[in-house]
Parts: structure tokens; C-alpha cells; sequence
């Protein structure tokens, strides 16, 4: 009968333990899991430590006008273009010698190093400060060579003047000679999926901090 009793009390004991060590490898696989989802998960930034990394995003996105412009193809791009992604957006020209074409490779990185959930809400978007050069047909040539998934946008003056005006990007013909090119702003401006202004990247652009605020800025936003 004791033996009886001893083995009785002994399974009770296996048990016992095997309830314990199933219990603590529970709370270790939990554990496991919210640090490994941590630790995955794209870092959310603080307005402060946005503008710590160049970026500055607007307490409350600003509308821009409506413009008339045409894109790569000479199909009309308007504001309403705008609406549905992120658009990352730089304002330059084909003929820049150095701030376009690095500006346009940097984007190219970037966009390629994007979670595929935000890369599949993103455009980048080249907006020609020199419309009389730049055709569409010769914006379409330029943008391909970083990405054929970037959009060139050219079209009249008057509507890219007013468009810079919105998103505060200063621009001005220099005469050079016989030629001119064309002194810009350097900013990238960033414009939410519903067409609004929410902010820019300032400049110097680096690639890995592009990407981390560009990456906060689309998960934060409601």
C-alpha cells in the first residue's frame, strides 16, 4: 500500500513538473516573440528625432492647389496623381550636372531597400524645374536610367512655378555663356495619399536615414 501511495505521489510530482517547464517555456516563447516583433519592427520616430534626422513633418499636412502638368508618357498629371500613395518628390532637371542625378540614385536605393508594404505605397516622382528642355520624351529617358517605376513631370512654367511655390521649393534661371542651368533647392518633399504637403527630407541626403524617417512617417500616419 505505501508503494502504491510513493508511486501515485511521484506521477503527481512528474506532472507537477512538466506543468512548470511547459508553463515557462509559454512565457519564454511570449517573451521571445515581442522582442523578435520589436526588434522587426520599423522604429517610430518623435517629431524631435525627425528633424534630428533631417526630416520635417507638419503638425497639419498642407493643401496644395490644383495643377495641370503632364508626366512622362504626355498624359495629364494633376493633384490628383498624388492621391492614393506616398509621393516622394524632388524638383530638378536633366541637365543638372551633380544634385539630380545623385539625389535620383540616393531615391532609387532607398525605394529598393523599402519593406515591400511601403514600397507598394510609394511613387517618386522628378518634377523638371526646365520645362523648355525637358520633353516628356526626354524625362522619360532620364528617369528610367535610376528606376523605370519613377515618374517625370514637365509641362507649363507658370504651373511649375506655382506648384514650387506651395511646397516652398525656390528655384532661378542662371545664365552661363551661351547656355543656363538652373539653381534649385535641394529639399525632397513628401506628400501623403491624400494629396496633401506633409512634409520634406532636408539636405545632405544619407541613405540610411532617409529610409528610417520615410519608413516612420508612412507607419505613424492615421
Amino acid at each position: 500500500m505505501a508503494a502504491f501511495i510513493n508511486s501515485q505521489a511521484n506521477a503527481q510530482q512528474k506532472k507537477g513538473i512538466l506543468k512548470t517547464v511547459f508553463i515557462l517555456l509559454a512565457i519564454v516563447s511570449v517573451l521571445l516573440a515581442g522582442f523578435l516583433h520589436k526588434m522587426l519592427s520599423p522604429r517610430v520616430l518623435s517629431d524631435t528625432e525627425l528633424r534630428l534626422n533631417g526630416a520635417i513633418q507638419f503638425e497639419k499636412p498642407r493643401i496644395v492647389r490644383d495643377f495641370q502638368l503632364l508626366d512622362q508618357n504626355n498624359q495629364p498629371f494633376t493633384k490628383e496623381n498624388l492621391k492614393g500613395k506616398w509621393s516622394i518628390v524632388f524638383f530638378g532637371f536633366t541637365h543638372c550636372p551633380d544634385i539630380c542625378p545623385t539625389t535620383m540614385a540616393k531615391l532609387n536605393q532607398v525605394y529598393k531597400k523599402l519593406d515591400s508594404d511601403v514600397a507598394k505605397q510609394t511613387q517618386v516622382i522628378l518634377i523638371s524645374l526646365d520645362p523648355a528642355r525637358d520633353t516628356p520624351e526626354k524625362l522619360k529617358e532620364y528617369v528610367s536610367f535610376f528606376n523605370p517605376d519613377f515618374v517625370g513631370v514637365t509641362g507649363d512654367f507658370m504651373e511649375i512655378m506655382k506648384f514650387t511655390r506651395d511646397t516652398n521649393i525656390a528655384f532661378k534661371k542662371v545664365v552661363q555663356g551661351d547656355d543656363y542651368t538652373v539653381d534649385h533647392s535641394s529639399n525632397i518633399v513628401l506628400f501623403n495619399p491624400y494629396g496633401d504637403y506633409h512634409g520634406f527630407f532636408k539636405a545632405p541626403h544619407e541613405l540610411a536615414k532617409l529610409k528610417l524617417t520615410y519608413t516612420s512617417m508612412v507607419k505613424t500616419f492615421d
